[in-house]
């Protein structure tokens, strides 16, 4: 346990230095409360011939080990968040200072068209005064008062000027409108871009804050996460060797079972039928496998156990059926299998089957009855070394635990 603390650290180090996180998408969550599921059943299915607090130690400490990859993983994802939302919050300024900048040159050119448009409208207004105090009639009188031809052609030409002047006016101040008009159109738009380059640095901002808050609470997870598995870690130290016992008493009952098996089989095995072969069992109940037949190996206090049985399970009170016919051989109280029957079935290759059934809330058989497949011979309980409601289901061999799924239907149905 040592080694693997110590490596865990050295892991944890090694991630935090990279320095990589963010946040797990809705599905990466909910695959990660999936497995972290499936690995508490796991624990809880492995432990339960152990101490309460043992298995919740055992618990807690399973499922922050779970939690930490997902924890560790975000921390990497927020820091790149991080840098991401930073960049983003730069470039967004970049723009927006250009844009304003932009503005500010337009705005001037914006400035100079309407002093442009404002002088050629004065000008307008004088030459409108003029018009109405009679300057017309006074430069038609100027020609009349010509007395040579020399002189008519020299008043001529002035009038001709004046009047040129008067159409420039008029033009410079329509070309001034004209100019006005574009500049503002052009002004307007550069505003407006200068307005939403504005908006999308301050979101940026506020993203690129966010993205520094889920970092920071990203790293407290972890820390809390690792604090708990240190605090799990003591608790199942304190249980490790009330566990060891355990494990041996289980051990030792399961022998137990497997020698009074083989002692019946001597004395009453030479009536037992012989099985045809390929012979299948029906369910003893209905329900889901929980937990696998095999030997396991128990990563917290380092014990292996073989799992004699496949768990099934069901509602409390729900009836459980013989296998297959045959005769009750052992039908009582057997510690962490709480109540146990056994019915043994016949010989199938020279060795005698029996199927078991643990855990019951009732036993319904005794010792010597004949049942036929499909009897009701108890129902489901949690007696025993059991963490809830279901049926701890075995095979034997000549009194040896095997693989049961070989024996049951394929749908489990």
């Amino acid at each position: 346990m040592r080694r693997q603390l110590v490596h865990l650290v050295v892991v944890l180090l090694t991630v935090l230095a990279a320095g990589l996180p963010a946040h797990a998408a809705p599905d990466d969550i909910k695959q990660d409360k999936k497995r972290i599921d499936a690995e508490l059943a796991k624990t809880g299915a492995l432990l339960e011939a152990v101490s309460a607090k043992a298995r919740t130690a055992a618990a807690e400490l399973s499922q922050a080990e779970q939690a930490m990859p997902a924890a560790r993983q975000r921390i990497v994802t927020t820091r790149a968040a991080v840098t991401v939302a930073e960049t983003k919050a730069a470039t967004a300024q970049r723009r927006a200072d250009q844009a304003t900048a932009a503005w500010a040159v337009t705005d001037q050119r914006y400035q100079a068209a309407v002093r442009q448009v404002a002088e050629g409208r004065e000008r307008m207004a004088r030459f409108a005064v003029a018009t109405v105090h009679g300057a017309g009639l006074a430069e038609l009188n100027t020609l009349l008062a010509a007395t040579r031809p020399k002189e008519l052609l020299d008043r001529s030409s002035y009038l001709s000027q004046l009047g040129q002047i008067r159409r420039q006016a008029i033009d410079g101040y329509v070309a001034a409108r004209r100019e006005a008009k574009e500049v503002t159109s052009a002004a307007e738009l550069i505003r407006r871009e200068a307005d939403d380059a504005a908006r999308a640095a301050r979101a940026a901002l506020l993203a690129a804050e966010q993205a520094r808050k889920d970092a920071e609470q990203a790293q407290r997870d972890l820390a809390a996460l690792t604090e708990r598995r240190e605090k799990a870690l003591a608790a199942a130290r304190e249980e490790k060797e009330d566990v060891k016992r355990r494990y041996e008493e289980v051990k030792e009952q399961s022998e137990h079972i497997a020698q009074e098996l083989r002692v019946w089989e001597e004395q009453y095995g030479k009536w037992v039928p012989v099985l045809r072969a390929g012979a299948k069992f029906l369910m003893p109940t209905k329900g889901w496998k929980s937990s696998d037949f095999g030997n396991r190996f128990d990563p917290y206090y380092g014990v292996w156990q073989l799992h004699a049985g496949v768990d099934i399970a069901a509602g409390g009170g729900q009836p459980i059926y013989a296998a297959a016919g045959g005769t009750v051989s052992s039908a009582g109280w057997l510690g962490g299998y709480g109540n146990y029957t056994c019915v043994t079935h016949g010989r199938s290759g020279g060795k005698v089957i029996s199927t078991c059934y643990a855990h019951q809330s009732k036993i319904l058989v005794k010792n010597g009855d004949k049942v036929r497949g499909g009897q009701l011979i108890g129902r489901v309980g949690t007696t025993g070394a059991s963490t809830g409601y279901h049926l701890h289901f075995e095979v034997r061999r000549n009194g040896t635990p095997i693989q049961p799924l070989d024996w049951l239907p394929g749908c489990l149905c």
